[in-house]
């Protein structure tokens, strides 16, 4: 039997966010004076496949679930990027995340190109059983463009390790041969990389160190207020108070909790997993997301999904720097409004570049079958992501903008110049 479609799912076609990031694009493109050739192809995804995904459920019911991979750009690399499950995906959505992913690839100096993919889903309504048949039945249409050496999926929102071995098994059966670079945020059982599951986290957690010694603060003395509490949420936190920091505030989808003296991170996030979010949580007082985005902190850090901060609510904020570990949480308006407060802003395709960078040293392990330990994955990552704040921090002063321009208008200068001298054939 066909049922007409998957159940309790909405797709949203809105194309506010590519429009968003093509105008981030053509903002940095003015800066560096780029010409129009390097416009009309970086402005641009390469590809954009759409497939349809019949997966019989439990039930016995087929349901057909939309899927997409947009792939970016190749110039530095392979492309690269994270696959999302969630009832709100849209082709536009994946497009403007692809885009993101090659300046934060560029940014971070890895070489390689943006990636994004997404299934049309909710996955807290489906069995394990489900997404597994889901999850294999995208990677049988993606074949095509996906690869070690073309296209390295990784976790995204609502995906995990799990999610990566069934994509890397699918890949081996189908191809016939194993390859550990197919994909990376594997278990570390299948060839994943140790220090990859909080590595977003960490890359921000050192972006943020970076950032205080600029304003004249210690992280003893810096409060961070987190708005999502997810994988990159809660280990920010975490790694927050194991330093000696301070954690005022975390939330979910459904709301926060705020305590003056501090939270326990680790009481929280067991209370999360317990309930499924942080209501009736007794650690400290409940909070809404919006005011939780307006405590006054030294750092603030959306984790959460993308437009988090608006012009309805950034005269509000009171944070004196902001670290997006989320992508595109801040709108372009939002944008100047902080810029006036003279809020300092750690970009997302900075902020968030640390789970690329691991994913890249996963990839390079796999393909040469030699793994580090994780001390030097920690040493690694923290080299790359103090000297892309230095370049970005040095390019804004230069310029005399904010480190978002500056951050787009190194990530782009360097897509650009492979561009040019790679060539165009045919």
């Amino acid at each position: 039997m066909l049922a007409k479609g998957p159940p309790q799912v909405r797709q949203v076609g809105t194309s506010v966010f590519w429009d968003r990031a093509r105008a981030q694009f053509h903002a940095a493109a003015d800066l560096l004076h780029l010409d129009e050739s390097c416009r009309e192809v970086l402005g641009n995804c390469r590809r954009v496949v759409a497939v349809n995904c019949p997966v019989r459920m439990d039930n016995g019911i087929i349901h057909s679930f939309s899927g997409y991979r947009a792939q970016h750009s190749n110039h530095r690399g392979p492309f690269k990027g994270g696959i999302r499950y969630h009832p709100e995906a849209s082709q536009e959505e994946i497009m403007a995340l692809a885009m993101l992913m090659t300046w934060k690839c560029s940014v971070v100096n890895v070489p390689f190109g943006g990636g994004k993919g997404g299934i049309v889903c909710d996955p807290h309504q489906m069995t394990t059983g489900e997404i597994e048949r889901l999850t294999r039945r995208y990677i049988k249409e993606l074949l095509p463009v996906i690869g070690p050496e073309t296209d390295i999926p990784a976790p995204d929102v609502n995906t995990n390790a799990q999610v990566m071995a069934w994509i890397h098994d699918t890949y081996a059966v189908e191809v016939g041969s194993t390859s550990l670079g197919v994909v990376t945020g594997k278990p570390i059982s299948l060839g994943g990389s140790v220090g990859r599951e909080d590595a977003t986290s960490r890359g921000c957690f050192f972006t943020c160190l970076k950032a205080l010694a600029m304003h004249d603060l210690t992280l003893e003395k810096a409060r961070l207020v987190v708005q999502g509490f997810g994988n990159a949420g809660y280990h920010l936190a975490r790694l927050w108070r194991q330093a000696g920091g301070k954690v005022l505030a975390v939330s979910t989808s459904r709301g926060g909790v705020y305590n003056g003296k501090g939270l326990d991170v680790e009481a929280a996030k067991e209370h999360y997993k317990e309930q499924g979010d942080l209501l009736n949580y007794k650690g400290g007082e409940q909070i809404s997301n919006a005011e939780l985005l307006t405590l006054e902190c030294e750092v603030l850090c959306p984790a959460a999904l993308e437009s988090a901060i608006t012009e309805a609510n950034a005269a509000d904020i009171r944070a004196r720097i902001i670290a997006e570990a989320a992508n595109g949480p801040t709108t372009a308006e939002a944008d100047v409004i902080l810029k006036e407060k003279g809020i300092f802003v750690i970009p997302d395709i900075l902020a968030n570049a640390g789970g690329v960078s691991v994913s890249y040293f996963e990839w390079v392990q796999g393909l040469t079958n030699f793994f580090w330990k994780e001390g030097d994955v920690h040493q690694r990552l923290k080299e790359i992501m103090d000297e892309a704040f230095d370049a970005v921090h040095d390019k804004s002063n230069r310029l005399s903008v904010t480190m978002r321009e500056a951050a787009m208008a190194l990530a782009v200068s360097r897509v650009a110049e492979a561009f040019k001298v790679r060539g165009l054939w045919p």
